[in-house]
Order: C-alpha cells, then structure tokens, then sequence
C-alpha cells in the first residue's frame, strides 16, 4: 500500500561554499545543528518483489520493525533540525558517534568509510533551479546496513530520488529484485546524473554571453561570467572527491557490495567523469570568455580612439590656415600683411583648400585601409 504524503513548505538550502570544522579542542563525536536548519521528516519505503509500503513516520523508532523483516528497508530523513532526533536515529540504526557527526555536521568532503556491518557515503546533491539558472546543493549521507539503506537530507524539499521511488512503487526494473546495495547505487546514480541537467543550463548560458561578449559587451557581462566562473567552481569542488569516492568505492570493495552492483557502480563512475570533463570544458570556456570580453573592450577603445585620432589628423591643417587668417594683420600697412584679405575669391578659395585637404585625407586612410575596423568577428 502507498500513503499520501504531506509535503512541508518550501525552505532553501545555503550555498555550498566551505566544509565544516571544529574548533580547536573540540571532542570528537560532537554534534552541531544548525539554528536554521529544518525540522527532521522521516519517510520509510520497504519493499521486496511482492509488497511495498512508502508512509511517514514520526520518529526513528518506529522503523524497527521493518528492519528487523526480510525486506529492504529504505529510511530517508529529511532535515537536520532536530538533536534528539538525530540521536535517537542514531541509537535505532547504532551509527557509530564518528559517523553521526560526519552526517550532521554539514558540509562535509564526500567519501566513503567502511564499518564492517554499516558502510558510510557522503555525496553532495545538485538540483537545478525552476525559474532561475543556478543550482541547490546539499549534503547526502547514505548508510548502507545489510537489508536497509538511511539516508539523510539537509533540508525536505529539494532532491533527485522520485524517479527511484517511482520505480520503487511501480516495480520498474530489476530494483525490487535487489538488495540494499542495489537501492544505494540507484540512489548514488541519481544524485550523478542530477548534474547533467544543471550543466545543460550552463552550457545554454555560456551560448549566450558568448553571443553577449561579441555583440555588445557591458559592465553586467563581466559580472556574469565572473558569476559563473564561480558556480563552476562549486560544482568542481561537489563532483571531484565525490569521483574519487566512487572510485575507491569500486577498487576497495565491501562485503554489504555485491560484485553484480560493482559492475552498476564502474558505470556510475564513468557519468562522474563525464560530469568532471564538463564542468572543466565549461570553466574553460568561461575562462576564454574573459578574455574575448576584455579583447572586444580593448577593440572597442582601439576603434573610438581611432576615430577620435583620424577627426584631430584631419583638423590639424584646418586649424592651422583658419588660425593664420584670424591674426588679422593690415594689409595696407604692407602689401605682404594678408593679400589675401582683399582678394574677391579669397574666402571661397579658403573654404575650398580646407575642404580639398580634408577629403584629401580621408581619401588617404580609405586607402590605407584605417576607416575599416581593425577586428571583424563573424559567427556561424
């Protein structure tokens, strides 16, 4: 049977910027919640190839008897919000103090450590934004016992495992037919692929300015490439460990690990390089956005001080006959004092040499190919 399920209301998550640590002295095993932090929400989905049950639960407790059947159990706490909670949770799946803090205590580095009966991994999930480009991150904890898997969530509102729980509940697939370390991969494998879509949006983005930095480059261009540059760098902070965490998953092995779904997790490491080549092609991109942006500027001031410096060349002689002619010396005191002055054609001669050698100038740098632009970018 399968429940309704009331969902809370929406709460973002914080940025991923850096990873927890203690103060100095600080026990180990000690636990921090944040203030902010949501309340805990507790689903429970056990299933094997006959049933399945998907329900809220109230508290860590009341998994017990799930646990304790043939079935896979799949605990999934959502929030870190609450201390008792998260203590008696620990009591219920008897997570070793080390390990409840590595799960509380968030951001933590992804990895992964074996404890014999339990196995922990820690991975940071990417959800694209709806309305607008970005991304939420958060910190996954997946415990993997023999016939369960617990995870745990930051906040309720954001992830990537309703296609597994589809597939859960309509016994898509081989995934009811499997057994818990099945479960974790399938849920390890949606958090890898929840990055594709959010690069899929970055590399629109970079489509964009790069049409942006061409045409009309501004001020807000360089903010944004500047802005993504950062993003980028979060989401390569986000998938590199958690490759080599994969990877040392797959070369250490683990009894709770079956060598059917090592096979599943070599593929689950390839998407996470896939992921890591992307993320650098697009940091690299971003890269030589900066310097198309401060090359197109450069042009930009290169073309108006072109412009500004053709305008004064062509003014120079103009200036030079009208500030002879303004000195305005006698002419009858002395027939070299501006005959000029009374000649009948004198003042349209004048406007005509200025105008021959302004056009004679011009005609100059059409020829020498100045008038042109000095960069010309076209784009298929």
């Amino acid at each position: 049977m399968a429940r309704k399920l009331h969902r809370p209301p929406k709460i973002v998550t914080r940025p991923y910027e850096d990873e927890f640590y203690h103060q100095p002295g600080t026990l180990p095993g000690t636990i921090f919640i944040d203030a902010d932090a949501p309340p805990p929400i507790i689903f429970l989905i056990d299933y094997n190839q006959t049933n399945f049950i998907r329900e809220q639960i109230a508290t860590p407790e009341e998994s017990v008897p799930y646990l304790e059947m043939e079935s896979i159990s799949w605990v999934d706490v959502q929030g870190l919000g609450s201390q008792d909670i998260l203590q008696r949770l620990g009591k219920v799946f008897k997570l070793p103090p080390l390990v409840l803090e590595d799960i509380v205590n968030v951001p933590e580095r992804p990895k992964t450590e074996d404890y014999e009966d339990q196995l922990l991994f820690i991975a940071r999930m990417i959800v694209a934004k709806e309305k607008t480009c970005g991304f939420y991150s958060e910190q996954v904890s997946l415990i993997l016992g023999k016939n369960y898997l617990l995870t745990v969530q930051e906040e309720p509102e954001h992830d990537c495992f309703e296609g597994v729980r589809s597939r859960i509940e309509k016994n898509k697939g081989i995934i009811r037919k499997q057994g818990a370390d099945y479960l974790a991969y399938a849920v390890l494998d949606a958090i890898i692929d929840g990055f594709f879509p959010v690069l899929e949006l970055y590399g629109e983005r970079i489509e964009e300015l790069e049409e942006e930095v061409i045409v009309r480059p501004t001020p807000q261009t360089l903010q944004h490439i500047y802005q993504i540059r950062r993003e980028l760098l979060q989401l390569r902070r986000a998938i590199w460990p958690q490759r080599d965490a994969i990877n040392s998953l797959i070369r250490d092995g683990s009894d709770l690990i079956g060598e059917e779904v090592r096979i599943y997790l070599r593929d689950c490491y390839d998407h996470a390089v896939q992921v890591m080549d992307m993320v650098e092609t697009y940091r690299e991109l971003a890269s030589g956005l900066m310097d198309v942006y401060l090359s197109a500027v450069s042009n930009k001031m290169n073309e108006i001080m072109k412009v500004l410096t053709i305008v004064s060349t062509i003014f120079i002689p103009l200036t030079f006959i009208a500030g002879v002619y303004g000195m305005n010396f006698n002419p009858e005191k002395s027939p070299y004092n501006m005959p000029e002055l009374n000649s009948y054609w004198g003042y349209p001669l004048c406007w005509a040499v200025m105008l021959a050698i302004a056009l004679g100038l011009l005609f100059f740098f059409w020829q020498r190919g100045w008038l042109q632009n000095s960069v010309t970018i076209k784009r298929n």
